[in-house]
């Protein structure tokens, strides 16, 4: 006898991937974030292959990873999906030190960050012309 299955923390029509431990600071990453935050994932996805931020591949990996959890997981329509949420967290700061001049040293952080997208299904609106 095992225990209960937990419910589902997200809706029906969504689905999410999580990168945990990526090398980038917080700050760096929530501007990739926000630049998808929104769109539609085609649109996000072509907006992530012709940035030239460092992390923007790392980020297209994780939102393909959500988009292929909504098709292969959740049975949702690819086509329809949105980017509703791109959030950042800090993870772990990895501290060394910078040996300096006359025998001091300063301190390097090196911080870590995580990711999370979640993709939701929306139904296309038809406008009236």
């Amino acid at each position: 006898m095992g225990k209960a299955k937990a419910p589902r923390r997200l809706a029906d029509n969504e689905a999410r991937a999580v990168l945990r431990t990526v090398r980038v600071s917080p700050q760096k990453l929530n501007l990739v974030a926000a630049m998808i935050r929104g769109k539609k994932v085609a649109d996000a996805l072509a907006d992530l292959e012709f940035s030239r931020k460092r992390i923007a591949g790392t980020v297209k990996k994780t939102l393909e990873s959500a988009v292929a959890n909504a098709e292969n997981n959740h049975g949702l329509d690819v086509d329809a999906l949105v980017v509703a949420e791109a959030y950042v967290g800090k993870s772990i700061v990895m501290k060394r030190f910078h040996a300096r001049g006359r025998g001091r040293a300063n301190r390097v952080e090196k911080p870590f960050s995580n990711l999370t997208i979640v993709v939701r299904e929306v139904e296309e609106q038809v406008e009236a012309a």
